[in-house]
């Protein structure tokens, strides 16, 4: 679970609703404080349980660089309601819905997209369906379902949800431990009002997608974009080994943050900021003098 280490929305951010055709999305946006966003936009997609918030300390330095980006609750996550039903909670749906997102974002022009965790499995079908993009950000995330500690709480989750509910996995699991990790109060109440707010259908479905991805590195390494993987030096989910041979094989830019674990953008913002705007300004030269070569 990503925990913003505050919320008070900074200069240029605000909180917003994107309409699409496959329906309504809560969303922090975030503009350049001075100038005019001049660049291709930028769209985010948080992680298992996480929400858009989780980008909140990157926000308005990646907009500086003159670009609008946008993070996003998906459907049935935090802000962003969500039906019954489990088939709209897929890597697959979520993809479709991202792909409609970066439509409206975008306006015609080319969106760089950016998925953490399990955001970037998510991500990753939204390139594969042909989304118009400029770049793929695969952050923290890996080339199949999840490994390790947080596949263990993955399991541990699907086995008492449906049963206990979403209060007694508060109170017995997250709680204690934001507690135990020193989470001021206001960001503790904050992430128990995003857990209870999550559709507890779509965690179930989604738990499901990240423990059981396929590997598709092969299809996604023939799409012809820029790629770039990006994860913390101490990466608790996906391990890193696993994420820099995934950037080989998809030959993908590959940054490994210094000190950070599985949430670059809350524990090493500027690092991560950097990175992106580099890298996001370089994939879109190379667009750009392809288009006009």
């Amino acid at each position: 679970m990503s925990t913003p280490r505050f919320l008070t929305l900074p200069p240029g951010v605000s909180s917003e609703q994107i309409e699409t055709p496959l329906g309504s999305f809560a969303v922090l946006e975030a503009l350049p404080v001075s100038g005019v966003p001049e660049r291709w936009p930028a769209l985010l997609v948080p992680g298992y349980t996480g929400s858009k918030e989780d980008f909140i300390a990157v926000l308005q330095t990646l907009a500086q660089a003159g670009r609008k980006v946008i993070a996003v609750d998906m459907r049935g996550q935090y802000e962003t309601p969500g039906p019954d039903d489990p088939a709209a909670y897929s890597c697959a749906a979520l993809g479709a819905d991202i792909d409609a997102l970066a439509a409206v974002v975008g306006q015609g022009e080319p969106v760089h997209l950016l998925g953490h965790s399990f955001g970037g499995l998510v991500a990753r079908e939204t390139a594969l369906n042909g989304a118009k993009l400029a770049s793929l950000t695969l952050m923290s995330s890996g080339p199949g379902g999840i490994v390790g500690p947080r596949e263990r709480m993955g399991r541990v989750l699907l086995a008492e949800l449906p049963e206990y509910g979403l209060e007694y996995m508060w109170s017995n699991r997250l709680e204690p431990e934001a507690l135990a990790a020193g989470v001021p109060d206001d960001i503790v109440a904050f992430l128990r009002k995003r857990l209870l707010s999550n559709h507890p259908t779509g965690l179930v479905a989604m738990a499901h997608e990240v423990l059981g991805a396929p590997d598709r590195c092969a299809e996604l390494a023939e799409c012809d974009l820029d790629l770039l993987v990006l994860y913390g030096e101490h990466d608790d989910g996906w391990p890193p080994v696993l994420q820099a041979e995934m950037a080989r094989r998809l030959d993908a830019e590959c940054v490994v943050v210094p000190g950070a674990l599985h949430s670059p953008a809350v524990e090493a913002p500027e690092t991560t900021a950097a990175a992106l705007t580099r890298f996001w300004n370089a994939a879109e030269s190379r667009l750009l003098q392809h288009q006009h070569g």
